[in-house]
């Protein structure tokens, strides 16, 4: 038997409440297929010995659409299916290589209610190799207030974000 996730509540978050940790161990594939989603053909997103000898870097890396999607992920792996993100921004310290665990951390920063009745959650978020900051996020996600509210059912001037 499946079960499904219960939908995460406005209510059930307080400020200061830290997200389930999401570690992924990043493989070649990983980058590679991140950008070709993305349909980035740069290479040194997929060529090894062009990122090392033209680029300097020790390997292909992720490309930031890639790096954009593991962060949603996170967010809407906490979130359940009616989380939905209105914003997010995010600033790249550091590079990601196949070999690198990707560790992802965030915490609750902000709850508020807008004027449409709209509940909304504000996240930061870090993902880390080896204790190493990577890139920092902030998001900022709708949520459902009661079991019957679902954010994706918003529509004109209900969605207000």
């Amino acid at each position: 038997m499946t079960t499904t996730k219960p939908t995460l509540l406005q209510g059930d978050v307080s400020v200061g409440d830290t997200l389930p940790r999401l570690s992924y161990p990043v493989t070649a594939t990983t980058v590679v297929l991140g950008a070709l989603a993305a349909r980035d053909w740069r290479p040194m997103h997929h060529d090894k010995d062009f990122a090392v000898h033209r680029n300097g870097t020790r390997d292909i890396f992720l490309n930031t659409p890639n790096q954009a999607a593991w962060f949603e992920r996170f967010v809407t792996d906490w979130t359940g299916p009616h989380g939905r993100l209105q914003r997010m921004t995010f600033r790249m310290l550091g590079s990601i290589f196949p070999g690198d665990t990707m560790v992802f951390d965030g915490t609750v920063t902000d709850i508020g209610v807008d004027e449409v009745g709209c509940g909304w959650v504000g996240v930061d978020i870090s993902v880390s190799v080896d204790g190493d900051p990577k890139t920092t996020c902030k998001a900022r996600v709708a949520l459902p207030l009661t079991p019957d509210d679902n954010p994706w059912d918003r529509k004109g001037d209900r969605w207000c974000p």
